[in-house]
């Protein structure tokens, strides 16, 4: 899908540094420019205040590493964060208790079924699988190093914070909106209790959840948070060191396999880089060392991704050489002084 709407567009190299500000900011204009008007998708309605977001808000960030930002379009319209949340409070767990326990407890592989799946724990024995579903999100979340659960609420807020590079606040009404219909998430943590996997209460697990996914950022503050993990773990805009970079590798590799959930493998072949949906209509997608693109438009997918978002994302990989996979051939020279002295 995304290759044939780009054939247009000039594939470049993922070799090297992004493009001079300049020339990065037309090109955010121009992908921007290009699906503005694209009406395909619906908006989430499951949770009853996500209807009523417009779906002709489009907003479009790249930041980089060295902490500049190029945006087009709504990139000041706030919007609750959702499943977003959950890569940056693996990083944190990662950071916290290490790669080896937060494999065991909680897993990395796709579970090739929706988010909020069910039947996922059940055929995996209680095992989540990975993180980016919602059954392995609480999960991670219980996993928070804390006192008690406000106390765990507060470290929770204030590392995805220090990702945005200011402070986060929920938004009050999409808080109580999800509350009172969480009913899935609040059984999957019962779920997970009954197969000792939750070692925390279930629903003071889910309410910290449900209160982490009602955050309320930008798409402005989804390409400074992305960008963080692209920068080892530094945030290029604040300074401060984060997490770990071994932290920030865990939580990419995680987000190549499973971060669009059943659609995973279509957008690592089609785009090439570690991303993050919510169904606010939010998704961040991450070049190491380069930098990230931070996307907020309403209409989703069936699998419940932006479509503007992926399509944005798309001509952004291809446009400025992002997709990991991209690259041209060694020069000759090079080549050869490499064979040199081979048998």
């Amino acid at each position: 899908m995304f290759e044939t709407d780009l054939r247009d567009v000039v594939q470049r190299s993922a070799t090297g540094a992004l493009p001079s500000g300049a020339e990065v900011d037309e090109i955010v204009a121009r992908a921007h420019a290009r699906y503005a008007g694209l009406d395909e998708g619906d908006v989430a309605d499951y949770i009853p205040i996500l209807a009523e977001a417009d779906p002709a808000w489009f907003g479009l960030a790249l930041v980089g590493v060295d902490g500049g930002a190029h945006v087009a379009g709504d990139v000041g319209v706030a919007f609750s964060i959702q499943s977003i949340s959950k890569a940056f409070v693996f990083a944190l767990v990662c950071d916290e208790l290490g790669h080896e326990l937060v494999h065991e407890r909680v897993g990395v592989n796709n579970t090739g079924l929706p988010f909020n799946s069910v039947i996922a724990l059940e055929l995996n024995d209680g095992s989540p699988m990975n993180s980016m579903v919602n059954a392995g999100a609480i999960a991670t979340t219980a996993l928070v190093p804390a006192a008690d659960d406000e106390d765990r609420w507060r470290r929770v807020r204030e590392g995805l914070s220090r990702f945005a590079g200011r402070r986060l606040d929920v938004d009050d009404e999409v808080y109580r909106s999800e509350s009172l219909t969480n009913h899935r998430n609040r059984a999957l943590a019962r779920l997970l209790q009954s197969y000792d996997r939750l070692d925390a209460d279930p629903d003071a697990t889910v309410d910290v959840y449900t209160r982490q996914c009602s955050l309320a950022v930008t798409a402005r503050d989804l390409g400074v948070m992305g960008a963080t993990l692209a920068d080892g773990g530094v945030n290029p805009v604040t300074g401060e060191r984060v997490v770990s970079a071994e932290a920030c590798r865990d939580t990419l590799a995680l987000l190549a396999s499973c971060g669009l959930y059943e659609r995973s493998g279509e957008w690592l072949f089609e785009i090439g880089l570690p991303a993050k949906s919510g169904v606010s209509g939010g998704l961040v997608a991450v070049a190491p060392g380069k930098g990230a693109v931070g996307a907020f438009s309403p209409l989703l997918d069936p699998a419940g991704n932006s479509v503007r978002g992926q399509r944005a994302c798309a001509h952004l990989s291809r446009s400025l050489g992002l997709n990991l996979f991209a690259s041209d051939p060694a020069p000759a020279a090079a080549v050869a002084s490499t064979n040199e002295g081979v048998a």
